[in-house]
């Protein structure tokens, strides 16, 4: 089991006076991160079309970090909510083109529905943008509401959604190893 975030961003953000890539804000994400949780692992940067209109907005970076914290599922819901706002994320309409989005995916493998937060993540089996990076830093997870391996919910996705993805460079090494 383990503590699993998505990273994402398709807009510039602005940080400390500079005006940052994706790539970029998700370091610095990671560095603020660092002072409230231990970071474990970190997948490679995925690029994916924009959705649910590639056209209409740059496409995504997306990654996938390994954490452990202390704060229970809704304090590190709020942490990350204030994080995305230090960098510039402001809500919107659904599906909006955002400079962070930071998604609890897993918390130990606790199932939760709230107002304010599911566990695991609704959409994420759904998705190749989240399901590829996950992979490469947690291949052995397991969806705790269906006991389904992640390799199975990889392989239930459409070709069309597949496709498009690309792998970028890596963000960081993996740390601890």
């Amino acid at each position: 089991m383990g503590i699993y975030i998505a990273l994402g961003a398709n807009q510039e953000a602005k940080y400390g006076g500079q005006v940052c890539v994706p790539a970029q804000t998700f370091r610095h994400v990671l560095d603020l991160l660092g002072g409230e949780m231990k970071i474990m692992a970190v997948s490679n940067l995925w690029q994916s079309p924009a959705w649910p209109d590639p056209e209409a907005q740059a496409p995504y970076i997306n990654a996938v970090i390994e954490v452990e914290t202390k704060h229970e599922p809704l304090e590190l819901l709020g942490v990350l909510k204030h994080t995305e706002m230090t960098f510039g994320r402001t809500q919107t309409v659904r599906n909006a083109a955002r400079p962070l989005d930071l998604d609890i995916l897993d918390y130990n493998g606790k199932i939760l529905e709230s107002e304010a937060l599911t566990l695991p993540h609704p959409r994420m089996l759904e998705r190749p943008f989240v399901l590829f990076p996950l992979a490469e830093i947690a291949p052995d997870w397991h969806d705790p509401v269906k006991n389904r391996a992640l390799h199975d919910w990889s392989a239930r996705l459409s070709l069309n959604e597949v496709a498009p993805m690309r792998r970028l460079e890596p963000l960081f090494q993996r740390i601890n190893q």
